[in-house]
């Protein structure tokens, strides 16, 4: 959170569970490795993840910058801290985002925008340069991009080979074709028959791809079925629903 936001802000959470689904993707990745030394040793070993590092392993360059240069990371707000230009930029219609990185992304941006003449300017001749500039470039780049609309500049710079994307909602997210091709939003049923719509499995596999079967199951309602599977009798899943142990 000292990342993120800005020093007007200051800290700010980010707006999704980074820590619980970084953990979550660390430990599949642990038990994968596990399963494949098995193969070889013929061994089994425990895998486990922390939240804390979990989240510190994300953190990636930041952290890096201070172990090794002592460099203390400040929050740059939509902007990169070691790139430019970089980030969040408003068009005649919207906002979009950048990214800009580079010396030759930086000419083919100055040549989409036409403005090329940019690439020869000394304060932004080297992308340190133009990270001390930020504020000045930012503001030049503004005034361009406040001509023209967000569709025309994405379409624009990605042609250029330029990242650009939209600054979406979420419901402009779900409706965008891309996710609509990737098929990111999938139908399926509950238990009971009910329709739901859930996120589809984001790695796709050509062989075996995985499919939604159904949603995911009420509360206690596969209790009688796992403990089948782990050698409990009726009686004795009977007896534990008792004692209310289940």
């Amino acid at each position: 959170m000292s990342l993120t936001g800005t020093e007007a802000t200051g800290p700010l959470r980010a707006g999704l569970a980074v820590s619980d689904l970084s953990t979550g993707l660390f430990a599949a990745i642990g038990v994968l490795v596990a399963l494949r030394e098995r193969e070889v040793s013929g061994r089994g070993q425990w895998v486990q993840a922390s939240l804390l590092h979990s989240m510190i392993a994300m953190m990636d360059f930041q952290v890096a910058r201070y172990v090794n240069d002592g460099a203390v990371p400040q929050p740059a707000g939509n902007d990169h801290p070691t790139s430019a230009p970089m980030g969040l930029f408003d068009a005649s219609d919207g906002r979009f985002n950048i990214g800009a990185t580079g010396e030759a992304t930086w000419r083919r941006l100055c040549e989409t925008i036409g403005r090329p003449d940019w690439v020869g300017r000394p304060e932004w001749a080297s992308e340190p340069l133009r990270v001390r500039h930020r504020a000045s470039l930012s503001e030049a780049l503004q005034a361009v991009f406040s001509g023209g609309t967000v569709d025309r500049w994405v379409r624009a710079l990605n042609d250029a080979g330029v990242p650009a994307g939209p600054l979406y909602t979420v419901p402009e997210r779900v409706e965008d074709p891309q996710v609509r091709h990737l098929g990111v939003v999938a139908q399926t049923t509950t238990s009971d028959g009910a329709p739901v719509r859930v996120i589809s499995q984001p790695v796709k596999l050509s062989r075996t791809p995985a499919r939604v079967a159904r949603g995911a199951p009420d509360w206690g309602e596969q209790t009688d079925e796992i403990l089948g599977e782990l050698g409990y009798s009726a009686g004795e899943i009977a007896a534990l629903r008792a004692a209310n142990a289940v």
